[in-house]
């Protein structure tokens, strides 16, 4: 019998390798972590200081002490399309069928604040998501969803002061006060610099929007989360799990330092933050990966930013399956491939959930496939006893080796953009995007050159019929959203309108003025986006990215 990892190599293992060699020369995670055959003692760990209990700094178990025992996970299906009456249906037909709480997939042209009749509009308006160019459209989009029952996370960056200020409208016009708003708003500009283009402004002007959320937020919407800071976009533009991880945290680190600059305390906006990550085909790895974030961002706030809160130092994150894993070949193995990433998410402790479908490849989601990707979290929560454990994985040599090894390299690189400056300076000079660039391309020359396989794609491949009943948004759905918006411009008061967008510009040039306050006038006298977002442009220009590209 061996005694150590060492003899029983060079005794057990390599008898039987020499007789039946391993199936690959080099086994690694997807992020590149190389693999030993197995884990031991002897691997270590940072310590049981960094491990710890759930519920108690720094949080590698869980923020809650009890987790999915005391309430599961919220299920959220993101879903958006053709027109907020349309999307207001699908909305009901999730709550109906056990949906714990909405996610607002908005289209293009809301996303970079123009309005469905701009020139820029045309052949986007609802394709991707729900048109949102005003309260009217609000109001419908949450016809009959009480908001004081219901939590709403909004995927919105460039323009999410906008959508926060028609959310809260819309709320009032249901007599539910802002205090009694619960939810979570995107607004992380900065990786639509790295890995998105969804910009309208500059880095450093869009940074000035992000604080003012925070500051009206902590004064008028106490339980709103005020920005998701997110790797989910970077990482499917190719970035790695520590890359992923890094690049999150370097911008989160500009967000606080930013609120904290402008005189923020970091105890009063900390605790609404969250963040949002992709879980990703590698299960142990994303497992690994998930308990990494939280220790990083627990040490980040107590020893950076000097947090006392323990509510400012729980990293709170929703997670989304990887939408750059699903095909067009073989769709069916889609359901599968997103069954193992929710169950990675669920394992790493995430606090919400998307499970992406079948026909994603191919087109939105069908009522029926949406439904499939809902049933995939309910058998998870009550069926399959991953939530009935904290940190079920928690103690396994590998998972902790592989925690630690995540953690460490996300830290080296948090290391070198501080020396550069900080993520908005990384940003201007293009750091971040050129390696996720560069991971995104070592990635594709594997699968190429077949040491990557995909089941389906480059392996395993059969003929498939195509899927049939794919959603198609109706060409008509687009011009009646134009003639709504057309008629709300003749029969609102604009004289009214025209002095709300006066009093925003005379907000935003000014380098003490709030400008959610004005913003908020704006948008109950039934200002458009594309109106308010024109107003910003003219005073903080628009953004052009190095190379004009």
């Amino acid at each position: 019998m061996s005694t150590n990892k060492q003899e029983w190599q060079d005794s057990t293992l390599s008898r039987v390798t020499q007789r039946f060699p391993e199936r690959r020369g080099e086994f690694a995670t997807d992020s590149g972590l190389s693999l030993d055959t197995v884990y031991t003692p002897e691997d270590g760990s940072a310590g049981a200081d960094s491990i710890g209990y759930p519920g108690e700094f720094p949080y590698t178990r869980g923020v809650q002490p009890n987790m999915y025992r005391g309430r599961v996970w919220t299920m959220r299906q993101y879903a958006g399309y053709a027109t907020a009456a349309a999307t207001n249906e699908r909305y009901r037909y999730l709550l109906e069928n056990g949906q714990t709480g909405l996610s607002v997939a908005f289209d293009l042209p809301t996303q970079i604040g123009y309005d469905s009749d701009h020139p820029l509009a045309e052949g986007e308006v609802g394709k991707v998501g729900v048109p949102i160019c005003s309260l009217a459209d609000m109001e419908t989009l949450f016809d009959s969803i009480p908001l004081d029952r219901v939590s709403t996370s909004m995927t919105i960056n460039a323009t999410a002061a906008v959508l926060l200020c028609l959310y809260i409208a819309a709320g009032k016009k249901q007599g539910v006060s802002p205090d009694l708003l619960s939810g979570t708003l995107q607004n992380d500009i900065l990786k639509e610099y790295i890995a998105r283009g969804t910009y309208a402004y500059p880095p450093r002007p869009s940074m000035r929007l992000v604080v003012d959320v925070f500051r009206y937020c902590a004064e008028n919407v106490p339980r709103w989360n005020t920005i998701s800071i997110s790797g989910y976009h970077m990482r499917e533009a190719g970035a790695t799990a520590s890359q992923e991880l890094a690049f999150t945290f370097a911008n989160a680190i500009a967000y606080v330092q930013a609120a904290v600059d402008a005189g923020l305390p970091v105890d009063d906006f900390a605790p609404r933050l969250s963040f949002f990550f992709v879980a990703q085909n590698n299960l142990f790895e994303e497992v690994a990966k998930f308990r990494a974030a939280r220790r990083i961002w627990a040490n980040i706030m107590r020893d950076r930013f000097g947090a006392k809160d323990p509510r400012s130092m729980m990293l709170r994150f929703h997670t989304q399956t990887a939408g750059v894993t699903l095909t067009a070949q073989q769709p069916d193995n889609n359901v599968i491939r997103s069954t193992v990433q929710a169950l990675a998410a669920v394992l790493g402790g995430t606090q919400s959930l998307h499970v992406n479908s079948r026909d994603e490849a191919l087109s939105l989601p069908t009522e029926e496939s949406a439904q499939l990707s809902l049933r995939t979290q309910q058998i998870l929560a009550h069926e399959s006893g991953a939530a009935d454990v904290v940190d079920p994985l928690g103690g396994s040599w590998y998972i902790e080796n592989l925690t630690d090894r995540l953690e460490a390299a996300a830290l080296e690189y948090i290391q070198r953009i501080d020396r550069m400056g900080g993520a908005v300076t990384a940003i201007e000079d293009g750091f971040q995007v050129q390696e996720i660039a560069d991971a995104a391309f070592r990635h594709q020359r594997e699968v190429d050159d077949n040491d990557r396989i995909v089941v389906g794609v480059n392996q395993y491949v059969t003929e498939t019929p195509p899927i049939s009943g794919l959603l198609r948004v109706d060409a008509t759905a687009a011009a009646d959203q134009v003639e709504r918006l057309r008629t709300l411009r003749r029969e609102r008061d604009n004289m009214s309108v025209q002095i709300g967008l006066a009093r925003l510009a005379d907000a935003a040039r000014s380098e003490s003025a709030n400008t959610i306050p004005p913003m908020m006038e704006c948008v109950e006298r039934y200002a458009t986006l594309g109106e308010i977002c024109d107003v910003l442009r003219q005073v903080f220009g628009e953004y052009e990215p190095a190379g004009g590209l």
